[in-house]
Protein backbone atom coordinates (compact mmCIF):
# COMPACT_ATOMS: atom_id res chain seq x y z
CA UNK A 1 0.00 0.00 0.00
CA UNK A 2 1.29 3.41 -0.90
CA UNK A 3 -0.19 6.53 0.70
CA UNK A 4 0.29 9.63 -1.44
CA UNK A 5 -0.53 13.23 -0.56
CA UNK A 6 -2.80 14.54 -3.30
CA UNK A 7 -0.51 17.50 -3.99
CA UNK A 8 2.24 15.18 -5.24
CA UNK A 9 0.09 12.37 -6.62
CA UNK A 10 0.57 11.57 -10.31
CA UNK A 11 -2.39 12.47 -12.49
CA UNK A 12 -1.95 9.28 -14.49
CA UNK A 13 -2.27 6.20 -12.29
CA UNK A 14 0.41 3.72 -13.34
CA UNK A 15 -0.24 0.19 -14.50
CA UNK A 16 0.71 -1.11 -11.05
CA UNK A 17 -2.19 0.76 -9.44
CA UNK A 18 -5.25 -1.46 -9.26
CA UNK A 19 -7.19 0.35 -6.57
CA UNK A 20 -7.39 4.04 -5.75
CA UNK A 21 -8.80 4.95 -2.36
CA UNK A 22 -9.50 8.68 -2.49
CA UNK A 23 -10.45 10.60 0.61
CA UNK A 24 -10.61 14.01 2.15
CA UNK A 25 -12.67 16.23 4.40
CA UNK A 26 -16.08 17.55 3.45
CA UNK A 27 -15.90 21.35 3.14
CA UNK A 28 -19.11 23.30 2.62
CA UNK A 29 -21.11 20.25 1.53
CA UNK A 30 -18.60 18.90 -1.03
CA UNK A 31 -14.93 18.47 -1.83
CA UNK A 32 -12.60 21.21 -0.66
CA UNK A 33 -11.85 24.26 -2.81
CA UNK A 34 -8.81 26.56 -2.66
CA UNK A 35 -10.71 29.00 -0.42
CA UNK A 36 -11.92 26.36 2.03
CA UNK A 37 -8.42 24.84 2.21
CA UNK A 38 -6.94 28.28 2.98
CA UNK A 39 -9.50 28.70 5.74
CA UNK A 40 -8.55 25.26 7.10
CA UNK A 41 -4.91 26.39 7.34
CA UNK A 42 -6.00 29.39 9.45
CA UNK A 43 -7.76 26.89 11.76
CA UNK A 44 -4.61 24.83 12.22
CA UNK A 45 -4.38 22.46 9.25
CA UNK A 46 -0.94 21.88 7.78
CA UNK A 47 0.30 24.24 5.05
CA UNK A 48 0.00 21.39 2.54
CA UNK A 49 -3.75 21.87 2.90
CA UNK A 50 -3.44 25.09 0.94
CA UNK A 51 -2.18 23.25 -2.16
CA UNK A 52 -4.26 21.32 -4.70
CA UNK A 53 -7.02 19.09 -3.42
CA UNK A 54 -8.79 15.99 -4.67
CA UNK A 55 -11.18 18.15 -6.72
CA UNK A 56 -8.28 19.46 -8.83
CA UNK A 57 -6.57 16.05 -8.93
CA UNK A 58 -9.68 14.31 -10.25
CA UNK A 59 -10.17 17.04 -12.87
CA UNK A 60 -6.62 16.35 -14.15
CA UNK A 61 -7.07 12.56 -14.41
CA UNK A 62 -7.39 11.01 -17.85
CA UNK A 63 -10.83 9.65 -18.63
CA UNK A 64 -11.45 5.92 -18.81
CA UNK A 65 -9.24 3.77 -16.67
CA UNK A 66 -8.24 0.38 -18.01
CA UNK A 67 -8.06 -1.35 -14.67
CA UNK A 68 -8.00 1.03 -11.70
CA UNK A 69 -10.95 0.61 -9.39
CA UNK A 70 -11.95 3.37 -6.96
CA UNK A 71 -13.30 3.77 -3.45
CA UNK A 72 -13.97 7.14 -1.83
CA UNK A 73 -14.33 8.31 1.75
CA UNK A 74 -14.56 11.58 3.62
CA UNK A 75 -14.61 13.01 7.09
CA UNK A 76 -17.54 15.09 8.25
CA UNK A 77 -18.28 17.07 11.38
CA UNK A 78 -20.85 15.23 13.47
CA UNK A 79 -23.02 18.27 14.23
CA UNK A 80 -23.86 18.60 10.50
CA UNK A 81 -24.35 14.86 9.96
CA UNK A 82 -27.89 15.30 8.65
CA UNK A 83 -27.02 18.07 6.18
CA UNK A 84 -26.67 17.13 2.53
CA UNK A 85 -23.36 16.98 0.73
CA UNK A 86 -20.34 14.75 0.97
CA UNK A 87 -16.84 15.01 -0.45
CA UNK A 88 -16.83 11.21 -0.88
CA UNK A 89 -20.06 11.16 -2.89
CA UNK A 90 -18.95 14.05 -5.12
CA UNK A 91 -15.50 12.51 -5.71
CA UNK A 92 -17.10 9.15 -6.48
CA UNK A 93 -19.50 10.75 -8.95
CA UNK A 94 -16.70 12.58 -10.79
CA UNK A 95 -14.51 9.48 -10.87
CA UNK A 96 -17.35 7.31 -12.24
CA UNK A 97 -17.99 9.91 -14.96
CA UNK A 98 -14.28 9.70 -15.86
CA UNK A 99 -14.57 5.92 -16.24
CA UNK A 100 -13.21 4.69 -12.92
CA UNK A 101 -15.50 1.95 -11.54
CA UNK A 102 -16.35 2.28 -7.87
CA UNK A 103 -16.06 -0.87 -5.74
CA UNK A 104 -18.05 0.37 -2.73
CA UNK A 105 -20.48 3.17 -2.06
CA UNK A 106 -18.79 6.32 -0.74
CA UNK A 107 -18.36 6.35 3.05
CA UNK A 108 -18.28 9.16 5.61
CA UNK A 109 -16.46 9.02 8.93
CA UNK A 110 -17.40 11.51 11.63
CA UNK A 111 -15.27 13.86 13.70
CA UNK A 112 -16.27 15.87 16.76
CA UNK A 113 -15.31 19.24 15.30
CA UNK A 114 -13.38 20.79 12.41
CA UNK A 115 -10.04 19.85 14.01
CA UNK A 116 -11.27 16.40 15.15
CA UNK A 117 -10.93 14.02 16.84
CA UNK A 118 -12.73 11.05 15.35
CA UNK A 119 -15.87 10.17 17.27
CA UNK A 120 -15.86 7.04 19.37
CA UNK A 121 -16.33 3.98 17.18
CA UNK A 122 -15.34 5.70 13.92
CA UNK A 123 -11.87 4.17 13.75
CA UNK A 124 -13.46 0.72 14.12
CA UNK A 125 -15.96 1.61 11.38
CA UNK A 126 -13.07 2.74 9.14
CA UNK A 127 -11.23 -0.53 9.75
CA UNK A 128 -14.37 -2.52 8.93
CA UNK A 129 -14.88 -0.45 5.75
CA UNK A 130 -11.26 -1.10 4.76
CA UNK A 131 -11.68 -4.84 5.33
CA UNK A 132 -14.90 -4.85 3.30
CA UNK A 133 -13.14 -2.87 0.57
CA UNK A 134 -10.33 -5.43 0.46
CA UNK A 135 -12.79 -8.33 0.26
CA UNK A 136 -14.83 -6.74 -2.53
CA UNK A 137 -11.72 -5.73 -4.46
CA UNK A 138 -10.21 -9.22 -4.22
CA UNK A 139 -13.48 -10.83 -5.39
CA UNK A 140 -13.58 -8.47 -8.40
CA UNK A 141 -9.90 -9.08 -9.18
CA UNK A 142 -10.41 -12.85 -9.08
CA UNK A 143 -13.13 -12.61 -11.76
CA UNK A 144 -10.80 -10.88 -14.21
CA UNK A 145 -8.98 -13.00 -16.81
CA UNK A 146 -5.50 -14.21 -15.81
CA UNK A 147 -3.71 -12.25 -18.54
CA UNK A 148 -1.02 -10.67 -16.42
CA UNK A 149 -3.64 -8.60 -14.63
CA UNK A 150 -6.53 -9.70 -12.43
CA UNK A 151 -6.31 -13.19 -10.94
CA UNK A 152 -2.66 -13.68 -11.81
CA UNK A 153 -1.91 -10.57 -9.78
CA UNK A 154 -3.30 -12.21 -6.63
CA UNK A 155 -0.24 -14.47 -6.49
CA UNK A 156 2.11 -11.50 -6.11
CA UNK A 157 3.57 -10.96 -2.63
CA UNK A 158 2.02 -7.51 -2.34
CA UNK A 159 -0.70 -5.58 -4.09
CA UNK A 160 -0.21 -1.84 -4.53
CA UNK A 161 -3.02 0.58 -3.89
CA UNK A 162 -3.01 4.33 -3.59
CA UNK A 163 -4.96 6.28 -1.04
CA UNK A 164 -5.08 9.98 -1.75
CA UNK A 165 -5.95 12.26 1.11
CA UNK A 166 -5.84 15.86 2.10
CA UNK A 167 -4.72 17.52 5.30
CA UNK A 168 -4.80 15.63 8.59
CA UNK A 169 -4.67 11.85 8.55
CA UNK A 170 -8.18 10.66 7.95
CA UNK A 171 -9.50 7.33 9.27
CA UNK A 172 -8.97 5.64 5.91
CA UNK A 173 -5.26 6.55 5.92
CA UNK A 174 -3.63 3.63 7.62
CA UNK A 175 -6.81 1.97 8.85
CA UNK A 176 -7.46 -0.53 6.03
CA UNK A 177 -4.55 -2.94 5.68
Amino acid sequence: VEVVEVGIAPTTPGDAVDLLVVGGPTHTFSMSRPGTRSEAVTRGASNTASGPGIREWIAALPTVSDRSLVATFDTRVDKVRRLPGSAARKAGKLLRRAGYPQVLDPESFYVADVEGPLLDGELDRARAWGARLGDVWLSQESRQPADGHGAARLAEPSVRARRLGRGRRSPGCGAPR
